[in-house]
C-alpha cells in the first residue's frame, strides 16, 4: 500500500485463491467456470499465459466479487507453471531433464531472458545500475503493446514510446522524432497502456537523443543506449572543438585556415604527431593548451614550404638539375619543361594540378620547379617582381600508372548519412578517398574537402557530376 500509494479499498488481492490444473486448456476452462460463478471486476483480468512476463512467469489472474460483495483474486495455472513461479527457471530445467521433445525450444525461450540480462550487464556503467535494471524488469508490472504489424511488445508499466522505439531497434530510437498511439500523434513521453498500437515517427535529419530523454524513459535498456550515444556524441563534439581551436589559432597568425589546414598538411601532421587518425589529432587539441600552438605552427610550416611564391629570394636563381636517367620523351612525374631536361619538378599542393589542367611552372632557388594550375590563387596574386620566375610547362603523354591527388570541395546541407552517400559515389567510380576535412559553413551547411586519388581529368569530371546528384549537396567544385 505504501509503495504503490494505494488505499485499502484499492487492494483486491488481500484474499486470493490459486487453482492448479493439468493443462493450458484446463486453465481457460476453469476461468470460464469462475466467471460463470462470480462476477468479474472490469480491468482486473491479466492473461500471462498468452503473454508471459520476461522472467517466464505464466498464470491467469482475475478478480471477482464474492458472495458477500467482497473482491478476491483468483490465480489459475498449470502445475508446471506453478513450479516455475515458486522455484524459478532453473528448477523447471531440472525437472525437464531427460525429455527430448521440445527441450531445445523450451530452453531457448528461458535463455532469452538471461541473454537480455547479460546485455544489460554489458551496457550498465556499474553493478548498482545493473541490479536496478534486473529489479525493474523482474518486479515491475508489464504492459503489452502492438506494432502496426501486429507484433506484441512487452514493456514495464508506464513505459513511453521512446522505450518502445529502442526495444524495436537502436537506430529507430536514435532517429525518433515523434510517435502515434492508436493513430493519434502523442509526445515521446506519453505513458503506454495495454493494447495500444504504437507507431514511431523517424527522421534522417533528427539531431539524436538529448540528456532530457533519460527522464522520458522507463526501461534501463533504453537509458543505456541513450547514454552510449551521448558518450559518442561528446567525442564527436570534442573533435569539432579541436578543429575550431586550430582554425582560430591560424586566423590569429594571419593565415587563411582553408589553405593551411588542407588534407595533405593534416595527414602529414597526423604522422609527425604519432597519431593513429585525424580524429585522434583533433581530440588532442580539443582542450586547448600548448598542443594547439605546436600543431598550428607545424601546419603553417608545411604551408610556407609549399608556398614558394611568397618567399623573398635573390634575383639570380640557379635551377638545380635532378640526376635522373630516363628514356627520351618521357618524364618521371608526367610534366615536361620546355627547353630543359632532367629538372627537379614537383606539383604544388595548394592547387594539386592533374593531367588536363592548364599549368605553369614557378622556379624556386634550390628547389627546382613547382607546377601550379594557371587559375591557382597563388599564381593570380603573384607579385610583379616575381613574374620572371614563371616558366612554361606541359603535361607529358598520358600514363595510367601515374597517380595524382586532387582536392574536391563539397558544400552541402547538414544531414546524417551525407558522408556515407559521398563515399558510395567515390566507391562506385573506384576512386580512393585519401583525405577528408569537414568544417562548418553557413548556418545549416557543411563544407567537405575531399582528397581523391585519380589518373586523369576525366575521372574528376565524372566524379563532380555524380556528387552534384547527391541529396543535400548544394555545390561541388575544385578549390583554387
Amino acid at each position: 500500500m505504501i509503495v504503490q500509494q494505494k488505499q485499502i479499498d484499492e487492494i483486491f488481492d488481500i484474499l486470493a485463491v490459486r487453482i492448479l490444473v493439468s493443462s493450458v486448456k484446463d486453465c481457460y476452462a476453469a476461468l470460464g467456470l469462475v466467471h460463470n460463478r462470480w462476477k468479474p471486476i472490469p480491468g482486473r483480468f491479466k492473461d500471462y499465459i498468452a503473454m508471459p512476463k520476461p522472467n517466464m512467469y505464466q498464470s491467469i489472474h482475475t478478480t471477482v466479487l464474492g458472495d458477500n460483495g467482497e473482491p478476491f483474486e483468483i490465480q489459475i495455472r498449470t502445475y508446471e507453471m506453478h513450479r516455475i513461479a515458486e522455484y524459478g527457471i532453473a528448477a523447471h530445467w531440472k525437472y525437464k531433464e531427460g525429455k527430448v521433445s521440445g527441450a531445445v525450444d523450451d530452453s531457448e525461450q528461458k535463455l532469452a531472458w538471461l541473454r537480455q540480462a547479460l546485455e544489460w550487464q554489458k551496457e550498465a556503467d556499474d553493478s548498482v545500475e545493473f541490479l536496478n535494471t534486473v529489479k525493474v524488469d523482474l518486479f515491475d508490472n508489464q504492459v503489452f503493446v502492438f506494432t502496426p504489424g501486429g507484433d506484441v511488445i512487452e514493456l514495464p508499466a508506464e513505459s513511453t514510446p521512446l522505450d518502445f522505439a529502442f526495444k524495436i531497434h537502436t537506430d529507430i530510437g536514435i532517429r525518433c522524432v515523434g510517435a502515434k498511439v492508436n493513430g493519434k500523434m502523442v509526445t515521446i513521453d506519453h505513458p503506454l497502456q495495454n493494447g495500444d498500437i504504437v507507431e514511431i515517427v523517424t527522421s534522417a535529419n533528427s539531431s539524436g537523443p538529448s540528456v532530457e530523454w533519460l527522464k522520458k524513459c522507463k526501461t534501463s535498456g533504453a537509458k543505456n543506449k541513450i547514454r552510449n550515444w551521448l558518450r559518442k556524441a561528446d567525442k564527436d563534439n570534442d573533435v569539432s572543438k579541436g578543429r575550431t581551436n586550430i582554425n582560430n589559432y591560424i586566423k590569429k597568425k594571419g593565415y587563411d585556415p582553408a589553405l593551411v589546414t588542407k588534407n595533405a598538411y593534416i595527414l602529414k601532421a597526423v604522422k609527425d604527431f604519432n597519431c593513429s587518425s585525424v580524429n585522434e589529432l583533433f581530440l588532442q587539441i580539443s582542450r586547448g593548451g600548448s598542443t594547439v600552438s605546436k600543431l598550428g605552427q607545424k601546419l603553417i610550416e608545411y604551408y610556407e614550404a609549399d608556398n614558394q611564391i611568397k618567399e623573398k629570394e635573390p634575383e639570380q636563381i640557379e635551377v638545380k638539375k635532378k640526376p635522373v636517367t630516363r628514356s627520351s620523351g618521357q618524364s618521371e612525374n608526367g610534366i615536361i619543361v620546355k627547353g630543359a631536361d632532367n629538372l627537379l619538378i614537383r606539383r604544388a599542393t595548394c592547387c594539386n594540378p592533374v593531367p588536363g589542367d592548364s599549368i605553369i611552372g614557378y622556379i624556386s632557388k634550390g628547389k627546382g620547379i613547382t607546377v601550379h594550375r594557371t587559375d591557382c590563387a597563388n599564381i593570380r596574386n603573384i607579385r610583379e617582381e616575381d613574374r620572371g620566375r614563371l616558366i612554361e610547362v606541359n603535361w607529358d603523354s598520358p600514363n595510367e600508372n601515374r597517380k595524382y591527388y586532387a582536392d574536391i570541395q563539397v558544400v552541402s546541407e547538414e544531414r546524417k548519412g551525407l558522408f556515407k552517400d559521398i563515399s558510395k559515389v567515390c566507391d562506385d567510380y573506384d576512386l580512393e578517398v585519401v583525405g577528408l576535412n569537414l568544417t562548418p559553413g553557413e548556418p545549416g551547411t557543411t563544407n567537405t574537402l575531399l582528397t581523391v586519388e585519380i589518373t586523369d581529368m576525366h575521372q574528376i569530371q565524372r566524379l563532380l557530376t555524380a556528387l552534384r546528384q547527391v541529396e543535400g549537396v548544394i555545390k561541388v567544385f575544385r578549390p583554387r
